[in-house]
């Protein structure tokens, strides 16, 4: 039986939370759920530079085949979404260098397979989604890890993987 491995990130400059589930069948286990911390006071350019080289260590030590990304929206803040696309491309540019198979979901998509509600709020879905994983805490996880972690877990429900 051949297993994949999924990345699931929820970009950011400052925090970027990503979680790693490795799928053999049905059945999906945890490997990593966390989030990189970046200081604001550095410049844009060398958090960006360590965002990649971050997360292209992980696709190299974990064997990644699949990444996962939320879809990105305009919200209140314009400044926020282009900065949002410089890491975008960057996971992008990743993805292809590296042949992964490309997912994506919407936030509403993603509240709705965790909740059953599309219009749940964030601590609803950290909620949860730590139900399912009962080995963390939720005092230990930034809610960009908790963010990173629904995301593969509604990816991976979707396709009716179990997730231990």
């Amino acid at each position: 039986m051949t297993s994949r491995t999924l990345l699931a990130i929820d970009p950011g400059f400052v925090s970027a939370g990503y979680a790693i589930i490795r799928v053999s069948g049905t059945r999906g286990e945890l490997i990593a759920c966390s989030a990189l911390v970046q200081s604001s006071s550095r410049s844009l350019e060398s958090r960006l530079l360590k965002f990649s080289d971050f997360f292209e260590s992980l696709l190299v030590s974990h064997a990644v085949t699949d990444l996962a990304l939320e879809t990105p929206f305009l919200g209140k803040n314009a400044q926020n979404f282009l900065k949002l696309g410089y890491l975008r491309g960057a996971l992008l540019l990743l993805a292809a260098r590296y042949n992964l198979q490309l997912h994506e979901a919407s936030p509403r998509e993603i509240k709705r397979n965790v909740t059953g509600c599309g219009s749940a709020d964030k601590e609803q879905v950290a909620r949860t989604v730590l139900r399912f994983f009962p080995m963390l805490s939720d005092n230990a996880l930034s809610a960009d890890a908790t963010d990173a972690l629904a995301l593969a877990f509604s990816l991976l429900s979707r396709i009716s993987i179990v997730v231990r």
